[in-house]
């Protein structure tokens, strides 16, 4: 028996309500996962609601910062309804809208598997695909049969719904030929390119299996490429980024191009890897009508999203989170902290839980090898603390320098021991390494509870905000 969508979305947000006050967390994901079960249809049917529609942004790297970035440049334009809180399956996404009040567009970043569903219930009128690396293969499998199924997505949206896709990705790129309504995005800027890595994911056309020639690559397997065999090659992209100036983990500045105008950008996060998440969202927002100034405004204005280069106050000291999950994104971690000058102490913390991926072998395809030249002591933490301490010893790092410690909560206060009296500390830490060092930092009274943060950032973003 069908249960009416009044009576079900009631019933959600009680069990919601009832979950906040017992304090055990579950607030961004019970709600939509007791509204699915009750009403198979009830996102698809509460999505319709929204005015303006909806707006989708799926990658394996970047998806909730960009999210965040996206929200700032259409926070002037649009009330929306999203999750900044980064819960980005179905139940996540159901949630959102379970308490969505007043607004007219929707904007959730979405994992990559749940990317399908999703986008089936939503049909979304943007649809943005920053990027596919190797993660979690326990869970999501290949990455060649994650982007078939990306395939799949893209060949059902309406023809007349915007494809914005970066096209220095050769998997995404494909996925984009033969469409009409496609934004590309990219980087055109040869002096911050190099050779493939080691460690890069797509290297086989997957149109005829040949090898992709690189001129040069940018992040991971992101760059300039061809393929001999079929010929299929990188499309001068429509927005783009050039002239960078990195500026260590402070941010970047660069020359954004639209189609229209050019600007210039200073961005508050590091990395190349920030300035493509910053590409996806100005794609987005151009998509969606915001002008050049908007854009601008937006991408300077954002801050750290939850985790991703945060910053956190502990007494004088000061404490800098920068998740890593995968070897592509752990790696432009290891070369920001290299360009800024590495330093002296660093917690790398490794958990194997489901939400991390089990399988932590992508650990020895990282190179940490670029950090030993300035570390002089590694706090390995986590539930694979031990494996961690062993990659790093096998990298030379001398044995007697690295202190295995498997309570975050412990590594943390080794960190800030080492730590100069007003200087920063710096943890790298896999997804639920993550959680648990924010109930740390949560109950010693240094940061506010994660779903409050999550309110924060939607009334930052503009959610539930009358356009100007």
């Amino acid at each position: 028996m069908r249960i009416p969508l009044v009576i079900s979305t009631l019933v959600a947000r009680a069990v919601g309500t009832a979950s906040r006050r017992s304090g055990k967390g579950g607030g961004t994901t019970l709600p939509g996962r007791v509204l699915n079960a009750l009403n198979p249809a009830g996102m698809a049917r509460l999505a319709a609601r929204l005015e303006q529609g909806s707006a989708i942004i799926s990658a394996t790297n970047g998806k909730t910062t960009t999210a965040a970035m996206t929200a700032a440049i259409l926070a002037s334009r649009f009330r929306l309804a999203g999750n900044p809180a980064g819960a980005n399956l179905s139940s996540g996404i159901s949630t959102a809208l379970l308490y969505t009040r007043g607004a007219d567009l929707g904007l959730f970043e979405v994992d990559e598997a749940a990317l399908p569903q999703v986008t089936e219930a939503l049909k979304p009128r943007v649809l943005c695909l920053g990027n596919l690396f190797r993660d979690q293969l326990d869970r999501y499998g290949e990455l060649e049969l994650l982007a078939e199924r990306w395939r799949g997505v893209v060949s059902g949206l309406p023809a007349d719904n915007t494809l914005a896709v970066n096209e220095d990705d050769p998997q995404l790129a494909q996925l984009a030929r033969g469409r009409e309504s496609v934004i590309r995005f990219g980087i055109e800027d040869e002096r911050y390119g190099g050779p493939l890595p080691h460690a890069a994911d797509a290297r086989y056309c997957s149109a005829c299996g040949a090898a992709y020639s690189y001129e040069l690559a940018y992040v991971g397997h992101l760059g300039k490429y061809s393929c001999p065999g079929c010929g299929f090659e990188r499309m001068r992209p429509n927005i783009w980024a050039e002239e960078i100036e990195l500026a260590g983990l402070t941010g970047s500045t660069f020359r954004l191009r639209l189609p229209e105008r050019t600007v210039t950008v200073k961005l508050g996060l590091p990395g190349v890897y920030n300035i493509y998440n910053a590409l996806a969202a100005a794609t987005v927002g151009y998509a969606l009508g915001a002008r050049a100034e908007e854009i601008v405004s937006g991408l300077e204005s954002t801050q750290a999203a939850f985790g991703r280069s945060e910053r956190i106050a502990i007494g004088e000291q000061k404490l800098l989170l920068l998740l890593i999950k995968n070897p592509t994104g752990a790696n432009e971690v290891v070369r920001t902290l290299v360009a800024d000058g590495t330093p002296k102490t660093l917690v790398i913390a490794l958990n194997d839980e489901i939400a991390d991926g089990q399988d932590t072998s992508w650990i020895w395809d990282v190179d940490f090898e670029p950090l030993l030249g300035g570390l002089e002591r590694l706090i390995a933490s986590g539930g694979r603390a031990a494996e961690l301490a062993l990659r790093f010893k096998y990298a030379g790092f001398p044995e007697d320098r690295i202190e295995v410690v498997p309570s975050p909560a412990e590594a943390l206060d080794r960190g800030l021991e080492l730590t100069d009296e007003k200087g920063e500390l710096i943890v790298c830490p896999t997804y639920t390494a993550m959680l648990e060092l924010q109930d740390v930092l949560v109950a010693r009274g240094h940061a506010d509870p994660y779903w409050q943060r999550a309110a924060r950032a939607r009334e930052e973003s503009g959610e539930a905000r009358k356009p100007r």
